[in-house]
């Protein structure tokens, strides 16, 4: 199938690793543009504007959102993010590029709404306890671990959404990206990127 846009949505739960996968498919030299988020949370250490997001106040947030700026946005963790529609023209603009929008499973509904046209991909672990265990390991605080099991819950309920699902089983990322580059040379972007 040839798509008329250049944009693939990249998403799933926390530990799922879609970071690491963006990451993966960078390091491999795909023409890979990552659409920036916006979103109303303080930068946090080593972080910077642009990098990974667009920070905003709650004020400026809630005037874009009154203005219609954005192309989707939801609250999520007490926060609100989304994708302005000046970075998706942004990036759309981008010639041989394939535009990386990662989002979470309300975004990705309301995004397909908005573009039928873009893929979408669902990156996750083997089943919720891998997520879990994933989660731990990275020493995120109970509490958090918790809040986000809830979220992972919707995820899986709403996974039709996607347009794939790919299983990103411990320690074989290396394979969870060839499948992700398969899927994204089958849907014809790599042919519009060379």
């Amino acid at each position: 199938m040839k798509h008329s846009t250049n944009l693939v949505i990249i998403s799933g739960p926390s530990g799922g690793g879609e970071d690491s996968v963006i990451q993966g498919l960078i390091e491999r030299g795909l023409p890979i543009e990552r659409i920036i988020t916006t979103v109303d949370r303080p930068m946090r250490p080593g972080e910077s504007q642009g990098k990974p997001y667009y920070f905003k106040s709650q004020e400026e947030i809630n005037r874009m959102i009154a203005n219609d700026e954005f192309a989707e946005w939801a609250e999520v963790y007490d926060s609100k993010r989304g994708a302005a529609k000046q970075e998706l023209e942004r990036v759309m603009a981008l010639k041989g590029k394939i535009g990386i929008w990662k989002m979470d499973w309300k975004g990705s509904q309301t995004a397909k709404k908005k573009y039928p046209d873009v893929l979408s991909i669902f990156v996750t672990a083997e089943n919720i306890d891998k997520l879990i265990e994933r989660l731990k390991k990275r020493g995120d605080a109970p509490e958090f671990i918790q809040s986000r099991i809830e979220y992972t819950k919707q995820y899986y309920e709403n996974k039709g959404i996607y347009n794939y699902e790919v299983i990103n089983e411990e320690g074989k990322l290396d394979q969870t990206i060839d499948k992700v580059i398969a899927i994204l040379n089958k849907e014809g972007f790599l042919d519009k990127a060379a």
